[in-house]
C-alpha cells in the first residue's frame, strides 16, 4: 500500500497562494537581501578601515623609533669611523686612511641601497595583494544568490 507524498511548502504555496502574494514575497525577500548584502559589505569595509588605520598606527611608532636608533647608530659609526681612521694613519698617513674610510662606507652604503630597493619592492606587492579582495564575505555571499532572482543568467543559456 502506498502512502501518498505530502507536497512541499513550495508545491502548497503554488496552489494556495496568489501570483501576486508571490510577487510580493519575491520582492520583500529581495529587498531583505539587498539591504543585508550592503550592511555586510558596510560592516566589512569598517573592519578593513579599522585593521589598516591600527596597523598604519604601529607602523609609525616603529618607524619612529628605528629614526631615533639610526641617528644613535649614525653616531657611533661616525666615531668608530673616525678611531678606524686615526689607526690607519700611522701606517698609511691619514689622507689614505680617510679614502679606505671612505671606500668601505660607500661599500656598505650600495649594499644597503640595493638590500632596501629589494624589501621596497617585496612589500609593495605584498600590499598589492594583500588590499586585492576588500570584501571577500560580501563578494562570496552575493555569487550565491540563487539563480531564480539573477534572470540575466537564465537567458545567457
Amino acid at each position: 500500500m502506498s502512502h501518498p507524498i505530502p507536497p512541499s511548502d513550495a508545491e502548497d504555496r503554488a496552489e494556495h497562494e496568489s501570483l501576486g502574494a508571490m510577487f510580493k514575497s519575491l520582492s520583500t525577500n529581495l529587498s531583505t537581501l539587498i539591504q543585508q548584502e550592503i550592511a555586510l559589505a558596510k560592516a566589512e569595509a569598517t573592519q578593513t578601515v579599522q585593521e589598516a588605520k591600527q596597523s598604519a598606527t604601529d607602523a609609525g611608532k616603529g618607524a619612529g623609533m628605528l629614526a631615533g636608533a639610526g641617528v644613535a647608530g649614525h653616531f657611533v659609526l661616525l666615531f668608530l669611523s673616525l678611531a678606524l681612521m686615526w689607526a690607519l694613519s700611522s701606517l698609511v698617513g691619514l689622507v689614505w686612511s680617510s679614502v679606505i674610510v671612505a671606500v668601505v662606507w660607500a661599500v656598505v652604503a650600495g649594499v644597503l641601497a640595493a638590500l632596501g630597493k629589494k624589501n621596497l619592492n617585496k612589500g609593495k606587492r605584498e600590499m598589492t595583494d594583500a588590499t586585492q579582495d576588500p570584501l571577500p564575505l560580501t563578494r562570496e555571499t552575493v555569487t550565491e544568490i540563487p539563480d531564480t532572482v539573477k534572470p540575466s543568467k537564465k537567458e545567457n543559456r
